[in-house]
């Protein structure tokens, strides 16, 4: 996989820089209840301004406004950064989408953004699959470079596609074959064992539409009905009492699952095995992001209740690499190329294919 130039390339010193980060982050009253994406762009932001950049213009999206609304205002995101990490270099633009332009990549919003900045800095992987014009058509305008993040998980993620180390076991879940469809495809006829729990499970079980065979679970957690606080045993797959849902992948599953991802020396997670937002179903999806842990191969975990997951149960630095890509890794992982990663000039000395 070819790679995009490095913000380490970039000559920041006595320029202005406009960053596209992926400051996306979740607000509770007025301030921000989880800082971890603002936590991982600061890495390229403390590169900038120790290469001496004059100003540091950071954009980004917030939530999925219709237009300028107080409520997905970036005052609460730029408090956040102002107490992080204070220079007073650091300025944050406000929301992307209070433009219409921006989901459209107009050209007159690009110009408006490139106004803010000599150089410009793509640091969002996790909308990097979307051409818009804060990650796509901004790109055009001024020399454009990959932030650390970004460049981190282009390697990472990469690294699932080059020849690697086996078994290589993909583990996914969730509830619709057809949002993985693709991704499957691509990767998991790479891989030597694909696991799959959750609802999904249930369609390819009923209806494989994947060219490979896979590993489903032999026995669920069986509940009554779609209810946090059902009746619920555990059941063989096929012994499923009628109307009775499996919500969770049953603890023989667990058991095969766990060998599996243990022995392996390559290891893509992406899904959970049940509902593991209502704790009495949750136990699949804990075992496997355990397993994952305790693998002593290249481990990526990816998606949202995986991620998680390891993070909840603390095994994230256990992990080689946990995404928060969400889509964008989907689609890499897929083999489609990222608009906001397409428009940055190639690393020097690599072409793009």
């Amino acid at each position: 996989m070819s790679l995009p130039r490095s913000v380490r390339s970039a000559e920041a010193a006595g320029k202005r820089v406009l960053v596209r980060a992926d400051l996306n982050v979740p607000l509770e009253n007025g301030q921000v209840a989880d800082d971890t994406r603002i936590r991982a762009s600061l890495p390229t932001l403390e590169l900038l301004l120790r290469a001496g950049a004059t100003e540091v213009n950071v954009c980004s999206h917030l939530g999925r406004p219709n237009g300028p609304d107080p409520a997905f205002a970036m005052d609460p995101v730029a408090e956040r950064i102002r107490y992080l990490l204070p220079d007073e270099r650091i300025h944050v633009l406000e929301n992307t989408r209070f433009n219409p332009g921006e989901t459209k990549n107009d050209p007159g919003f690009a110009r408006e953004l490139a106004a803010h900045g000599d150089i410009y800095v793509n640091d969002a992987f996790g909308s990097a699959h979307r051409a818009h014009t804060s990650t796509e058509g901004v790109a055009h305008l001024l020399p454009a470079y990959a932030g650390l993040l970004l460049e981190r998980e282009l390697e990472a993620l990469g690294r699932l596609l080059d020849d690697v180390e086996r078994p290589f076991v993909l583990v996914t879940g969730g509830a619709k074959v057809e949002d993985k469809l693709g991704v499957l495809e691509h990767l998991g006829g790479r891989a030597d064992t694909v696991l799959v729990g959750g609802k999904m499970a249930e369609e390819i079980r009923d209806d494989n539409p994947l060219s490979f065979p896979v590993e489903l679970p032999v026995d669920v957690v069986a509940a009554a009905s779609f209810d946090a606080d059902a009746e619920a045993r555990v059941t063989p797959y096929n012994e499923l009492p009628y109307g009775w849902l499996g919500l969770d992948i049953g603890p023989e599953t667990r058991s095969a699952f766990g060998r599996r991802i243990i022995e392996a020396r390559t290891v893509f997670w992406n899904g959970p095995m049940g509902v593991f937002e209502w704790p009495r179903f949750a136990e699949g999806t804990k075992a496997i992001a355990q397993a994952v842990a305790t693998a002593a191969g290249y481990t990526v975990v990816g998606g949202g209740d995986s991620v998680r997951a390891v993070q909840e149960l603390g095994l994230a630095d256990q992990i080689s690499w946990v995404s928060t890509g969400g889509g964008a890794a989907l689609e890499l992982l897929e083999g489609k190329d990222l608009p906001g990663v397409a428009a940055i000039p190639a690393a020097a000395g690599m072409a793009r294919a």
